[in-house]
């Protein structure tokens, strides 16, 4: 314990205070019960310390009156009556020495019983667990310098007054909870010790799952895919927002209507209409199956499982983000787009020429185009590059080194699920291109994966086949908030 002697004496009353608080209740929550208790073990601990304290200083004092003049100066140096030594003096100046109660708890950011909630304003506990969370973020193991700085700008950006991610934060980025979540993963959950045991159940106790146990925050996929960047290129250029319930809520609004007005006039009315697109998350699930002989090769099965997840997650993500229903799944952009004004035809019916290409983009409203990127399947990109015959369209731009590849001055964004041709013998649409400014493309990630192993899996006749398994499952939604910033190629074929 690092507490001096007067942050031991300020523990000692909050202490106190919050075990009279909680005395005077006439039925205490099982929750309180363990708070009561733990406070109980803690007060103890905190007294040792500040009488040991007092036993150094004393025995200090003696020595230091003892001593001759030649031998070596006392341990504690007096300095206008106050003691300088922060290990052996416990009545240390608070100006000259601003060594905080709040400081000391952060030596271990993941203690939430040192947090203290009486006599505090849920938005000063929200901001202690803020601080003790991003603190958490620059400790915690198995993470790179790109996955803590996501993490945190995910703390910074999203975390709302009830502090759901930070709390998820501080509960799944422990040591401990790191340990025990890999003992879980290898199959060697028997192993688990007691503190790694309570890591679990405090993390448990965050989720309304009836199984399964929290990815580890610095081995989330959402902040995995975040910081090493995503395979989907969709999720490059859209708009990524962090929901913590089963809805996210936006605000947009059109254009705001200004005025010239005369002097001493009554301003005209220039209000603008709000509008709050909200965006659901639909739960998604994945499964990696291991041999146990594969399992106990392993030599670092938890990064492996992350990674694989991380993979799996992003390549289901990259068709749902581009043609998903909206039903039970996110809505993708082409079904966003389907059917409304942003369709656009071709300049001549059934066919695809460098025409369309212009007349996209001279469609679509100048305030997005700035800001917008190009999304089609890599068969269509070729097709435009081919339109170029005399060289003199310039519709491509570094089109030897295609990095990055530019059309028309934008980014080309690649997707498999964009339509790469069309069929002029079946009636149909084809959707062989978008155009737009991403940023009004949403997509609502929940922080928090669960992961459920399974010991063993069986065969058709119900015997175990030698192989071990994680089920995983998250939640994700997306959807467009604002059709007019893009315009979609619709080739539509008649017969």
């Amino acid at each position: 314990m690092e507490l001096s002697h007067s942050q031991a004496v300020i523990r000692l009353k909050d202490i106190q205070a919050e075990l009279e608080r909680l005395g005077e209740k006439d039925d205490l929550t099982s929750e309180d019960e363990q708070s009561f208790d733990e406070l109980t073990r803690e007060f103890a601990d905190v007294d040792g310390h500040r009488r040991q304290l007092e036993r150094k200083s004393a025995l200090e004092r003696v020595r230091s009156a003892t001593k001759t003049t030649d031998r070596r100066p006392p341990a504690v140096k007096i300095e206008g009556g106050t003691p300088t030594s922060s290990r052996d003096g416990y009545d240390l100046d608070p100006v000259l020495h601003p060594d905080s109660v709040e400081d000391c708890r952060f030596r271990n950011p993941w203690d939430l019983s040192e947090v203290r909630t009486f006599g505090q304003s849920k938005a000063q506990v929200a901001r202690e667990l803020s601080a003790r969370a991003k603190s958490a973020v620059e400790r915690m193991g198995g993470a790179n310098d790109a996955v803590r700085a996501t993490a945190t700008h995910i703390l910074e950006r999203w975390d709302d007054g009830d502090s759901r991610i930070a709390r998820l934060c501080l509960a799944t980025s422990s040591p401990e909870y790191l340990r025990a979540w890999s003992k879980v993963a290898a199959g060697r959950g028997h192993m688990i010790s007691q503190d790694e045991q309570k890591a679990l159940e405090r993390a448990m106790s965050l989720t309304d799952s009836a199984g399964g146990y929290l990815v580890p925050f610095q081995l989330d996929p959402t902040v995995i895919i975040t910081a090493n960047g995503s395979r989907n290129q969709i999720r490059q250029v859209a708009r990524q927002v962090v929901a913590t319930g089963d809805v996210w809520n936006g605000v947009s609004s059109g254009a705001v209507a200004w005025s010239w007005d005369a002097e001493a006039t009554e301003v005209s009315d220039d209000a603008t209409t709000f509008a709050q697109p909200t965006i659901p998350v639909y739960k998604a699930a994945g499964f990696v199956p291991i041999s146990i002989e594969a399992l106990e090769d392993e030599a670092n099965v938890t990064q492996e499982v992350a990674r694989l997840l991380a993979f799996g997650r992003d390549v289901l993500e990259s068709s749902a983000f581009v043609t998903g229903t909206g039903s039970g799944q996110p809505t993708g952009i082409v079904t966003a787009l389907a059917g409304t004004a942003s369709e656009i035809a071709p300049t001549t019916a059934e066919t695809f020429a460098a025409a369309d290409i212009y007349k996209l983009d001279g469609a679509l409203p100048s305030r997005y185009r700035s800001n917008a990127s190009w999304l089609g399947n890599r068969g269509i990109y070729n097709l435009v590059r081919q339109f170029d015959t005399n060289g003199g369209a310039q519709l491509w731009e570094r089109i030897n080194a295609d990095v990055p590849p530019m059309l028309l001055g934008r980014p080309a964004l690649e997707s498999e699920d964009m339509d790469a041709s069309w069929d002029t013998a079946a009636a149909g649409d084809n959707y062989v291109a978008v155009y737009g400014d991403f940023s009004n493309y949403v997509i609502a990630d929940r922080v928090g994966m669960t992961v459920e192993f399974i010991p063993h899996l069986v065969g058709a006749n119900r015997r175990p086949t030698g192989q071990r398994g994680w089920y995983a499952y998250y939640r994700v939604g997306a959807d467009s908030v604002n059709d007019g910033a893009f315009r979609m190629l619709n080739i539509e074929t008649t017969v």
